[in-house]
């Protein structure tokens, strides 16, 4: 089978499209009933069993040699270390993406405020970091520094004190990318842990991993699933499901980069998943032919033909209209405008993680170091949701100061509603604070 066979076509224009898009867009994430089980009593063996179980797990998982806590600790030097170790076309390669990603995120900062009443009652909002932040990062044959960084400087950014990391090193593999991206992104402490038992660990707190505000970070089905169980006792960024990337195209970029773009999300894993929309059917053909061209030349090229074949998408519309009427439809993690003229179409966009303006704007450049976060809503949920960023990392605080003649203007309206929900002690505690007419 031929890749440009192997990945379906669908016109928008087929009485059935809609179900036909429902079902490639479909995607179930929860964990089946063993893997749930095998995180709970990873879980409850954390919590028990503190750093014993952390070593324990750690030996058994991933093949190291750990015998004690401290085994599995590294401390600034090394990180140091690392930054030293890499070329240096790697290391400024990570400091101008790092600066790039501080910039961007330095604009999302947010300041408290407060506004004062004729009366003299002060309303407003009081903006503080969280303490400390644990970020998640996959080790071995998966390893992100780009992840690292895009993790790490919004935390730093909105002013976290301490960021906790925790990567696994399957057979003692440290990644020096990695650790180097650590030590510049400005991270506190790292921990080679991974897994369920590393989530665990930076919810509840062993004897050497502090217990952490948020959660942060992708990891596999485990990672994933000890997230959603220890929501609530932490916070966490989201449960991110396979990458994603849409193409709306009108016919006028090259078909090649095109087909690039496609495989730069297909690459990840056989679960990504990459859709082209146009009203350009000869457009669409001339995709395919490159992707049957290019795809041989690709180093993860079955996994790129069979995420193309299992989730990815040629779909024609009838206008460049409809083409945003689908787009807002998947609301993908990654959206790239390969149109003549983005700006006259980004209004209409209303659901999409990131999106990439222009024929010269690949996703690969958002991965890496324009700035924006990459941490991005996937499966629909940019219906919903955003991207990583400062904001993830404050907390925001009502600030209420009435005045006297406030408190007894306030008081009054409260009075009322507190009778009306049968709460006399709510009623009582407003009204001791009326003035009296005379006063």
């Amino acid at each position: 089978m031929t890749a440009a066979t192997a990945i379906r076509r669908l016109d928008a224009l087929d009485p059935d499209f809609a179900r036909h898009l429902d079902h490639l867009l479909s995607w179930e994430s929860v964990s089946d009933d063993a893997v749930n089980q095998r995180v709970l009593d990873i879980i409850k063996a954390v919590r028990e069993r503190g750093d014993a179980a952390l070593v324990e797990f750690t030996q058994r998982f991933d093949a190291v040699q750990a015998t004690t806590m401290a085994d599995l600790i590294l401390p600034r030097e090394r990180l140091e270390q690392a930054l030293e170790r890499i070329t240096p076309t790697q290391r400024q390669a990570l400091q101008t993406a790092a600066e790039r990603v501080r910039a961007y995120h330095e604009q999302q900062k947010q300041d408290s405020w407060s506004y004062t009443e004729a009366d003299g009652t002060v309303l407003g909002q009081k903006v503080t970091p969280l303490d400390r932040a644990g970020l998640y990062v996959p080790g071995g044959k998966a390893s992100y520094p780009s992840s690292v960084l895009m993790n790490a400087i919004p935390a730093k950014v909105a002013g976290v004190a301490e960021v906790v990391m925790v990567v696994p090193t399957p057979r003692g593999e440290l990644n020096e990318l990695v650790l180097a991206a650590a030590c510049i992104a400005g991270v506190d402490r790292v921990f080679t842990i991974g897994g369920a038992q590393a989530v665990a660990a930076l919810a509840y707190g062993t004897e050497s991993v502090p217990k952490v505000d948020k959660v942060v970070g992708p990891g596999n089905i485990y990672v994933a699933t000890a997230k959603r169980h220890v929501f609530g006792q932490v916070g966490i960024d989201m449960i991110a499901g396979p990458s994603e990337i849409l193409v709306v195209c009108d016919g006028g970029t090259d078909p090649d980069w095109i087909a690039m773009d496609l495989f730069s999300q297909a690459e990840h894993d056989e679960d990504a998943q990459a859709i082209l929309v146009s009203p350009d059917g000869a457009f669409l053909d001339a995709v395919a032919a490159s992707i049957d061209k290019l795809l041989p030349t690709m180093e993860r090229a079955e996994i790129i033909r069979t995420s193309l074949q299992g989730r990815g998408a040629l779909i024609k519309v009838s206008d460049m209209a409809q083409a945003i009427e689908v787009s807002n439809r998947i609301a993908p993690e990654h959206l790239e405008l390969s149109v003549a003229d983005p700006q006259a179409w980004l209004p209409s966009i209303r659901h999409a993680g990131a999106i990439f303006m222009g024929r010269h704007t690949s996703e690969a450049l958002g991965d890496y170091c324009a700035g924006p976060n990459h941490v991005l809503p996937t499966s629909g949920t940019a219906r919903f949701s955003s991207p990583l960023g400062v904001y993830d990392f404050q907390k925001r605080s009502s600030i209420i100061f009435c005045s006297p003649t406030g408190a007894s203007e306030l008081g009054k309206t409260a009075s009322v509603l507190a009778r009306g929900e049968s709460l006399s002690a709510h009623a009582r505690s407003a009204e001791y604070r009326i003035l009296d007419q005379g006063e």
